[in-house]
């Protein structure tokens, strides 16, 4: 059973070690951090963070129980007043890749937005090359909303960004029929 915890500075080295390289550190976290991670841009990243009555982030690291281990990372960013979140920095451990944890993380973070935050719609952005992630997305009930193109430059290359959300409703139906 996969349960998020809080990220705190003991997991920051993990992080970074799975952070990868220049372009892979651009496609899980976005331009919030620049190569090569480091344990500054943590700080940064996790300070007002993980307060959930105030917080406007609740950082997670994916832990697998039945082996307590660390298997992967996402942050759930919050619109209070809006009823409104966004999933993001969703990454993976690159040996825990393949074995089904992508679904299990993605279904904790609506259950944590839509149960305990009582959220009313929940979002995510994903580059249209990561094919995986998309099915992934599309398993867990996000629809795709839209296409940004060319949304990020890396290097002499744009990469186009497919919006993906999921509503409180729609999440209901299939909380039901599990």
């Amino acid at each position: 059973m996969l349960r998020l915890q809080t990220f705190t500075p003991e997991d920051f080295d993990q992080l970074i070690q799975w952070s990868g390289d220049e372009a892979f550190l651009l496609q899980w976290s976005g331009p919030q951090f620049q190569y090569p991670l480091s344990i500054d841009q943590l700080e940064t990243y996790t300070q007002g963070a993980n307060n959930k009555d105030s917080s406007d982030r609740l950082i997670y690291k994916v832990v697998d129980e039945s082996i307590n281990e660390t298997v992967g990372h996402l942050c759930l960013s919050l619109d209070r007043d809006n009823r409104s979140g966004r999933i993001g920095k969703v990454l993976l451990g690159a040996n825990h890749q393949g074995k089904g944890y992508g679904e299990q993380m993605i279904r904790e973070a609506l259950r944590i937005g839509f149960d305990d935050y009582h959220l009313h719609r929940i979002s995510l952005g994903v580059f249209d090359f990561n094919h995986s992630a998309i099915r992934c997305y599309e398993k867990s009930g996000f629809v795709q909303e839209g296409l940004i193109r060319d949304a990020r430059r890396y290097k002499d290359t744009f990469w186009n960004l497919i919006e993906m959300s999921i509503l409180e409703e729609e999440w209901k139906r299939m909380s039901k029929a599990e």
